[in-house]
């Protein structure tokens, strides 16, 4: 299939495809499992889920900004407790519709690990970057199949699963529809492959997952973040529950909690009685847009929330472009951070990505405080310590 052509929303024909239990089409690998591995008492996307979690990519959560940077509160939202609340509605909500939770437990967990520092605005910034470069826009959901598949395990993977790896490409929270159902099409890497792609040239396209429990996740993406920002945004002073809109406020809800039940109770009910969309019902899915558009409006879009953006931004401009001649240089780069980087890569990683390349990665993979703390250490004079 042209990758200008994949499957964006199919005809209303046949089954949902789904996980097709543990052992269906979508739990196949990249690469054969070992022996030992063809032993695993577990099931393949249970696999999945450990793998993740004790990936590298996976610890750098816990400093990941969700919404709000620089902020000093600890009861913030940040992405690790995130992608812990998209898998437990996910889980949720796959037990109700009889989907496999292994599979949403683990395209949970791994939805946004290619997020870099500072949020969405980070990701702004660094696609503007990687795209003047030379090697493309930047997109999160892309970036982190690349961590799973290219860059854990210094460059060979983590070898994950296709319906996993498929859900976390497909998922994007970010848009507004009322209803989602799986694609038809290939099921392999080759598939696989030619969606990253495409996903690459068309971050704002839709594009369908394979799998019922792909859809499921990407709507619970929504369900978990939609009322919790408004709780932060609260919580900081930014915003005041009176102001939620009454329609919101009537149908959803006014406090996170209420609007995540209400989310998850029609999402159930409506799903389980339309397959084979999974769906909200059309007055729940106009209150979720509303919502969404509120929460554009007094918080992702509010610059006084956002004091500093400017900063962040000529910050990110400058580490691309020292990161990538660092790593131009002919005998290795020289910046300590980078040179150890560079060595527990691997040379197929070193001789497979170009030096802007490998300066999107290395900034991807930063936390906001190791970000700030490298601009410290990079940018800023220091006294010399003299004790005579």
């Amino acid at each position: 299939m042209p990758e200008d052509t994949l499957p964006i929303i199919p005809p209303d024909d046949g089954d949902v495809p789904d996980a097709h239990g543990d052992r269906g089409p979508y739990s196949l690998r990249r690469r054969p499992p070992t022996p030992r591995e063809s032993e695993d008492i577990r099931t393949p996307y249970a696999v999945d889920c450990d793998r993740i979690l004790h990936s590298m990519a996976y610890s750098r959560y816990i400093d990941k900004t969700q919404v709000f940077w620089l902020v000093k509160n600890d009861h913030v939202t940040h992405r690790v407790l995130h992608v812990q609340l998209v898998s437990r509605i996910a889980r949720t909500v796959g037990k109700t519709l009889g989907l496999n939770l292994d599979l949403l437990e683990a395209s949970a967990l791994g939805h946004d690990l290619g997020h870099p520092p500072f949020g969405h605005d980070g990701e702004a910034f660094l696609s503007a970057l990687s795209e003047k470069a030379g090697i493309g826009k930047f997109v999160h959901a892309v970036m982190s199949v690349r961590f799973l598949e290219k860059l854990e395990r210094g460059g060979r993977g983590l070898n994950l699963t296709l319906g996993v790896l498929d859900s976390i490409l497909c998922h994007d929270g970010e848009s507004d529809f009322a209803s989602l159902r799986p694609s038809v099409g290939p099921i392999d890497f080759g598939e696989l492959d030619r969606r990253i792609e495409f996903r690459k040239a068309s971050p704002e396209a839709m594009l369908s997952p394979m799998t019922a429990e792909g859809c499921v996740m990407r709507l619970c993406d929504s369900i978990s973040y939609v009322g919790r920002d408004l709780e932060d945004a609260i919580l900081l002073g930014h915003v005041k529950r009176e102001e939620i809109p009454k329609n919101v406020a009537k149908v959803l809800g006014q406090t996170n909690g209420t609007i995540v039940y209400s989310l998850v109770k029609n999402l159930t009910e409506n799903a389980a009685a339309r397959k084979p969309y999974v769906c909200f019902g059309p007055e729940t899915g106009e209150a979720l847009t509303e919502l969404k558009n509120f929460n554009r409006e007094r918080i992702y879009h509010n610059p006084a929330i956002k004091k500093d953006r400017h900063k962040i931004k000529r910050l990110f401009s400058v580490f691309f472009e020292m990161f990538s001649e660092d790593f131009a240089r002919p005998g290795g780069p020289t910046l300590p951070m980078l040179s150890s980087y560079a060595k527990n890569m691997g040379e197929e990683y070193g001789a497979a990505a170009s030096p802007p390349e490998k300066a999107r990665d290395f900034l991807a993979g930063m936390t906001d405080d190791y970000f700030l703390e490298t601009a410290s250490e990079l940018l800023l004079p220091k006294y010399e310590k003299n004790f005579r």
